[in-house]
């Protein structure tokens, strides 16, 4: 029976970082297919491009997160040296509801996840520090329960948190960098207590890296020396292992954040890294076929994942360090 430190080595590489290419979108790949195409983006479709990217990219990977909705016949396609995580939380939230209340998949569990063949189970938070207690209270209780839950199937958990305003609806706006900071580092705080055996913690960078000198266009909300404390702390929050998200950002942003995150002490320990290296192969497939989306992933979606090997090969620490 493989134990949790068993199966954490089979996501990561030889040096113990984990290189994870991230391919669990659901309601966000519809909304990138939406683009470029009419119509409700058939599930065939997200099927096969899931195939695609696990098929293409997987042998430069140690491991690929995929969802149970749509992402199976990936699993089956994928590497085999590639460790495989599956997400266990429903796509988005309800909008109508205050606090972004997280909800597991109804018909998955850790067991099912586990005998699905995942060595990890995923699931994705939205939270905000500063929220009224009853809310996070209610959040903490739920991560609790699946904290349990692996703990008793012996299957490691990651657990990535997003955190929020409610307050301030653009998250890309400099309003929100200014305060980021503060709700990125504290909830990682919360989240390393033992209590909700989280094994793995998946985080977004502690700084929009648009609003840092010399890294964005236009007006700053960070000197490089502030942007640079803000990954120290958020470090010195956590004495689990913890990967970086992207977020969205192109990959040579995302590249050139994992660097400057090195150079201020941040000892990372990988990436679950998406769309910064998978994108474009969304309106190949869509506009020219799946052909073409092999030809991208082939070219440019190879040269994004082997840029950023390379990058965390000079950035990353191996997890062993913090377990």
């Amino acid at each position: 029976m493989s134990t949790k430190q068993e199966l954490l080595a089979q996501v990561s590489n030889g040096k113990g970082i984990i290189s994870a290419l991230a391919f669990d979108q659901r309601g966000a790949l519809k909304r990138m297919m939406a683009q470029f195409q009419e119509g409700e983006p058939k599930v065939s479709d997200m099927e096969t491009l899931k195939k695609l990217v696990s098929e293409e990219l997987t042998p430069y990977a140690s491991s690929i997160l995929l969802d149970p909705e749509y992402g199976l016949p990936a699993t089956q396609v994928r590497h085999a040296d590639a460790g495989l995580l599956l997400a266990y939380e429903k796509t988005g939230y309800d909008v109508n509801a205050k606090g972004r209340l997280p909800d597991c998949l109804v018909d998955w569990s850790a067991k099912r996840i586990k005998e699905a063949g995942a060595q990890a189970v995923k699931f994705l938070l939205y939270y905000d520090i500063d929220d009224e207690d009853a809310i996070n209270n209610q959040k903490e209780a739920y991560i609790e329960r699946i904290g349990s839950e692996c703990k008793a199937e012996d299957i490691p958990f990651f657990l990535e948190i997003l955190a929020y305003d409610d307050a301030i609806a653009d998250n890309k706006g400099p309003e929100y960098a200014k305060v980021k900071p503060r709700k990125v580092i504290e909830a990682m705080r919360v989240f390393s207590k033992e209590r909700f055996g989280v094994d793995v913690l998946k985080v977004e960078v502690p700084v929009d890296m648009n609003y840092v000198e010399g890294f964005g266009i236009g007006e700053f909300v960070y000197t490089r020396d502030e942007a640079a404390q803000y990954f120290k702390q958020q470090d010195e929050a956590t004495h689990l292992p913890y990967i970086y998200l992207s977020a969205g950002v192109s990959a040579k942003l995302f590249q050139d954040t994992l660097r400057f995150a090195h150079e201020a002490g941040a000892k990372f320990n990988g990436v679950l890294c998406g769309r910064a290296t998978w994108s474009g192969a969304v309106k190949a497939y869509i506009e020219k076929g799946e052909s073409a989306a092999r030809e991208w992933l082939r070219t440019e979606g190879h040269a994004n994942i082997s840029e950023l090997n390379k990058v965390l090969e000079e950035t990353a620490v191996s997890y062993q360090e913090n377990v």
